[in-house]
């Protein structure tokens, strides 16, 4: 064993049953909300700024993740650490309102045609499919960074950090793509 697991093998935790029950719950909650017609009459507030939000807090995720990798692209391991617990807690934000909205109302159908319906489309289904993905990729990234399973930490990180970037610039995309259609 080398220095860095002597270390630190006291302390290693296994992650891999909560990162298999919370990818289930959020995976699962987001199908079940699929399938659902939405609260009829619901008139507390204007639910249309929730998908607003949703955009709001993926751009957030998306500034934090590019500044989690120009940090350790420094070696800047702290400010690192910040921007990926700052993209922890901006993708919680967005996924309380993605539910709040999905719970409340009805899917919104896109109403472009053409070239522009089989670009959202294909943004959209990439981006719902690396979603699901990107949870379990996530939570393994960062209970490995925890575990200071650095060498694990940095093979899966190599494959997570790309897609939760583009599971969430395009959750901007597609809120642009079909905000005029709320």
């Amino acid at each position: 064993m080398n220095q860095d697991t002597t270390q630190h093998a006291h302390t290693k935790r296994n992650y891999k049953p909560a990162i298999i029950i919370i990818t289930i719950i959020v995976n699962g909650i987001v199908i079940l909300l699929s399938g659902l017609p939405g609260v009829e009459n619901f008139n507390a507030f204007d639910i249309t700024i929730l998908p607003m939000m949703n955009a709001i807090f993926n751009s957030f995720t998306f500034l934090f993740l590019v500044g989690a990798l120009a940090a350790i692209l420094k070696k800047n391991v702290t400010v690192h650490r910040r921007f990926i617990y700052a993209a922890f807690t901006s993708t919680t934000l967005f996924l309380v309102t993605y539910v709040a909205y999905h719970f409340l109302s009805e899917s919104t159908p896109y109403g472009g045609s053409g070239f522009m319906a089989g670009l959202y489309y294909f943004i959209l289904i990439t981006h719902i499919v690396l979603a699901a993905i990107i949870v379990p990729l996530a939570l393994t990234s960062v209970a490995r960074a925890w575990n200071m399973e650095n060498e694990r930490h940095r093979k899966i990180a190599r494959w997570t950090m790309p897609i939760w970037l583009y599971v969430s610039i395009t959750g901007v995309i597609v809120y642009l793509m079909i905000s005029p259609y709320y």
